[in-house]
């Protein structure tokens, strides 16, 4: 069994990446139901503890089968490659303007949990379906605000690095390089992408062509989906989750490097294990903006960084040469 992209002559042009506040908000929710998900987040789960006390998330919970249907209309994929959360939630809120729509797409996923059509909740979803899209709406305010917002720096930071590589690694090797490297689960032969999977499902892109959604939550699982007439879309892991949640040590810079470059400068380019910005690197470092801006320029006149705009955001990585000078490893 397995799920089947296949790709036509168009699409292999309109392959696109995008990063999706409103996603992750849906993946921290589903990574407090399963307990599988959760080895690379233990220090955020203590963290969010009691603000996730406070939230009842049942509602949202009975929409998440282990396996089968998620209802689209609650995570339409982002129209943009940068868009905010409350861009995105206002896209749910209009779903209510079909409500015939939304009890079906309800139906199919309740339908893929044992009892749950007919439990309290779930009866009450169908009875009133605009009414259910406002509360599950709401709800995912309340689960972004609690759980993800705060957070949410370290997260765009973790996937925008991500973007970054992947569309090098797509621009360098095309789409069967890219999709290589992505997660074990996918293989790419003849214009189709097959994901291994339980359930069969095989969707022609139609020129709508893919796109690619790193994912901090969603590991060790990859996700293609979306019905028509939706984006097809594939979520993956993204790179350096092991180190998500582990901040920055300075103390670790090597004394040969710091005597060379001096301690600040040394530190800044240490810390870029994955690319990032001037406020993610004074954050991670606990440092001034502007003390991180002076060290990057330095450190970018004397070739050892290379800059790319993400958006509004420039990241910046190591060049091979700071690699070596970083890791002792010859370029």
């Amino acid at each position: 069994m397995a799920f089947h992209f296949r790709f036509g002559d168009g699409d292999l042009l309109r392959c696109r990446f995008s990063v999706s506040p409103r996603w992750e908000t849906q993946e921290a929710v589903r990574t407090l139901l399963q307990p599988d998900r959760q080895a690379y987040h233990l220090p955020w789960l203590r963290q969010i503890r009691a603000a996730a006390a406070g939230l009842d998330l049942r509602p949202l919970w009975l929409l998440m089968p282990r396996a089968g249907h998620n209802p689209d209309f609650l995570s339409p994929p982002p129209a943009g490659p940068s868009v905010t959360f409350e861009e995105e939630v206002a896209r749910v809120r209009s779903a209510a303007a079909d409500p015939e729509a939304v009890r079906e797409d309800l139906r199919r996923a309740l339908l893929c949990t044992p009892g749950a059509a007919g439990s309290d909740l779930g009866r009450r979803m169908l009875a009133d379906p605009a009414r259910a899209v406002r509360e599950l709406a709401d709800l995912y305010e309340q689960a972004w605000a609690a759980l993800v917002a705060p957070h949410w720096p370290r997260l765009r930071a973790l996937l925008e690095a991500d973007v970054l590589f992947h569309s090098r690694r797509l621009a360098a090797g095309g789409l069967e390089a890219l999709f290589e490297g992505l997660h074990p689960d996918l293989r790419w032969s003849d214009g189709t992408l097959t994901i291994d999977r339980r359930n069969h499902h095989d969707r022609s892109l139609d020129g709508q062509g893919l796109l690619l959604m790193p994912s901090a939550f969603v590991w060790p699982e990859v996700v293609g989906g979306y019905d028509p007439p939706w984006q097809p879309t594939l979520v993956y892991p993204a790179r350096g989750i092991g180190a998500l949640w582990t901040a920055a040590t300075p103390g670790a810079t090597p004394r040969a490097l710091a005597r060379l470059l001096g301690r600040g400068r040394a530190d800044v380019l240490c810390a870029l294990d994955e690319p990032a910005s001037t406020t993610d690197l004074a954050r991670r470092l606990g440092l001034a903006p502007a003390t991180v801006s002076a060290h990057l320029k330095a450190l970018h006149g004397a070739g050892l960084l290379i800059s790319a705009r993400h958006g509004h955001r420039i990241l910046y990585e190591r060049t091979p040469l700071a690699i070596a000078l970083t890791t002792g490893q010859p370029p």
